[in-house]
């Protein structure tokens, strides 16, 4: 199913709607602070587990106690979509323990 790209103005609308959630080169991401490492190496598998539920999968980099997750949409031509969005909404969703 091809996803329709947003604007520039309707990315800038729904941007802060997120928590703490960038935009940059097309890219929304956000890197989440852990308490400890496997606690990042949880949360990821967690993302996982979400966004393969909404059929949309980030890039997901683990890093020490850090776990940053970014999202584009591919086939829309590596463009942010409200799927990007919605994905960032339920990530934003899990809980974890935070450093």
């Amino acid at each position: 199913m091809a996803r329709t790209a947003l604007t520039p103005e309707q990315i800038a609308e729904r941007l802060p709607s997120l928590n703490d959630w960038a935009v940059e080169s097309n890219v929304l991401s956000k890197t989440f602070a852990m308490e400890t490492y496997l606690a990042g190496v949880a949360f990821a598998s967690a993302v996982g587990v979400v966004c393969e539920g909404l059929d949309h999968h980030p890039d997901i980099h683990l890093g020490w106690r850090k776990v940053r997750v970014s999202f584009t949409t591919h086939d829309a031509g590596n463009a942010l979509t409200e799927f990007d969005f919605r994905a960032a909404q339920a990530v934003d969703a899990l809980k974890y323990p935070k450093a």
